[in-house]
């Protein structure tokens, strides 16, 4: 998706928005920051949270907005699924097609104008489910 006119580029949004797009695990602001900082050692956590909102509000982003815990983003503004895990809280991308075509469905039945939706599976990663399980995996030595 592009970004509107209005969206003016600065090299914080720039590099907060290419710093996200790198990665996969849809970070926290807080966690997003320390990426930042790396890069832009003196940008405040408060230009952060702004560049955030604008990007998440001109559609640039998608801000996941997960009950119970912190809002996480996501550097892929298309609409697709996630997972997430009830023990550790990780957040991941399910790479698969639409099951249905939901948003034609709820048009037919409500007259409803769907722009985007959010759909979260929610689960045990399989990391948790080891855990959860105690079977741990033999590590080899050499």
């Amino acid at each position: 998706m592009r970004p509107s006119p209005r969206l003016r580029k600065t090299k914080q949004r720039y590099v907060i928005l290419e710093e996200l797009c790198k990665v996969t695990c849809h970070p926290s602001a807080d966690e997003l920051y320390n990426m930042v900082r790396r890069k832009l050692p003196r940008i405040s956590m408060g230009t952060v949270y702004r560049n955030l909102d604008l990007l998440a509000r001109d559609g640039v982003i998608q801000r996941l907005e997960i009950s119970g815990t912190q809002k996480r983003f996501d550097g892929n503004a298309s609409n697709h699924y996630h997972m997430r895990c009830l023990r550790c809280g990780k957040v991941a991308d399910a790479h698969m097609k639409k099951v249905i075509p939901m948003e034609d469905v709820i048009k037919e039945v409500t007259d409803f104008e769907i722009v985007g939706y959010r759909l979260e599976f929610i689960g045990l990663c399989p990391q948790c489910r080891r855990k959860k399980s105690g079977c741990h995996e033999k590590t080899s030595t050499g």
